[in-house]
């Protein structure tokens, strides 16, 4: 295999460059970003960036690691189309042929149908993060639209800095997707507490330049908000290149497209849970990481295992780290352990565990779920204590 395209420079597609290189990969290698740049991490823009301004600090490598390396990096260029039959990627007046394509194409922003949507502004780039840090240089009355991980992120930092915070939220709850009833009443109790106003069940309807309208009539008087109403996969590549998508690019175990010379990564793929076996996308780094590194291994070495790691998640919001180790579905069974330690139980087999500044549970139970299932009754005979399994 003499050359290998990368459309995507975020942190799935600068790894997987990084491990082919690891693996022993001699070959062209040439990575495609839309974003102009040096590639950068995401996860810090909506939490550490946003205090400090520092970019340099958000660089996944320097310039000279990619010189160094023999990866050509294409940033600030979009991909047009890609040519299965030729295989050819073509990005405006220019062409690159692969022998092997991998698309870690991410996400972008839901814009969910709201009037005055185009007034809201994103948290998704390093330039959005710089406008809305700019932003609150001044005292604001900030809105949020959104109640998931970076809506909330955004507001225990706006809200450190001493700004008038309120956010709405769709669901009944916060984080719905993505945890239990507990740790969304854990956290609705946390932004509460620091003076955020949260309002559940009540959705945006409408923005304008004085703040929001809600569905229930209620009006939001604000000089900024923030729209944080999820992500889409960025699948029209695919899509228009004839491959299946599926909420993400649709995958087998060793994360090969039905084009046996495309693979994908990361956020925008759809990949078969190893637990269940059922398509699932996830947004996570530690994911688009361990993609990377098998697809790597898979190109270079041959080896045909399987994707099989354990999901594990986490998000920052004030002093409250909250880490989430396997994947959970909003219909789980719940027990909260004394120490508030959540269990989830997708019937009986135990499916993850939702922790807030407690790594040392969090690490035990990203080593159990690793193994072999594990049962209910088997956690209930040692009291939940993961150490005693």
């Amino acid at each position: 295999m003499e050359r290998i395209v990368i459309i995507g420079s975020g942190q799935g597609g600068v790894q997987v460059a990084i491990s082919l290189r690891q693996e022993g990969y001699e070959g062209q290698l040439t990575v495609i970003g839309a974003e102009p740049g040096l590639p950068y991490q995401r996860p810090p823009l909506s939490k550490a960036f946003l205090k400090t301004g520092d970019a340099e600090a958000l660089r996944l490598r320097p310039a000279t690691f990619f010189e160094k390396n023999g990866i050509e990096l294409v940033d600030g260029v979009r991909v047009d189309r890609i040519d299965r039959e030729a295989r050819t990627v073509h990005a405006g007046e220019r062409s690159f042929a692969y022998d092997h394509l991998i698309l870690a194409t991410g996400t972008r922003n839901m814009r969910p149908p709201i009037e005055g949507a185009d007034r809201a502004l994103d948290l998704r780039t390093l330039e959005d993060a710089a406008r809305l840090r700019a932003a609150l240089d001044t005292p604001k009355r900030c809105a949020v639209i959104g109640g998931g991980f970076i809506g909330l992120e955004f507001a225990a930092v706006a809200r450190g800095l001493g700004h008038e915070v309120t956010v709405a939220e769709a669901a009944s709850r916060l984080m719905a997707r993505a945890v239990s009833p507990e740790t969304s009443a854990h956290f609705l109790t946390l932004h509460e507490g620091m003076g955020t106003t949260v309002l559940l069940g009540d959705p945006a309807t409408g923005i304008d330049a004085n703040g929001m309208t809600l569905a229930s009539g209620a009006r939001i008087e604000a000089d900024l908000v923030l729209m944080a109403a999820g992500v889409v996969p960025n699948t029209e590549l695919a899509a228009e290149a004839g491959l299946a998508v599926d909420n993400g690019i649709v995958v087998d175990a060793q994360l090969l497209t039905d084009d046996p010379a495309i693979s994908a990564l990361g956020d925008c793929c759809a990949f078969p849970d190893p637990a269940t076996g059922r398509l699932v996308r996830l947004e996570s780094v530690q994911a688009a990481t361990d993609h990377a590194r098998l697809i790597a291994k898979r190109l270079v070495k041959g080896a045909d295992a399987s994707y099989a790691a354990v999901a594990w998640f986490w998000s920052d919001q004030a002093d409250s780290k909250l880490q989430i180790a396997g994947l959970s579905s909003p219909a789980d069974d719940t027990v909260r352990r004394g120490d508030g330690a959540v269990f989830r139980f997708a019937g009986e087999r135990f499916s993850a565990v939702e922790t807030v500044n407690d790594a040392k549970t969090h690490m035990q139970a990203r080593k159990k779920l690793a193994f072999s299932p594990i049962q209910r009754s088997q956690l209930e005979a040692v009291d939940f204590d993961l150490a005693a399994l």
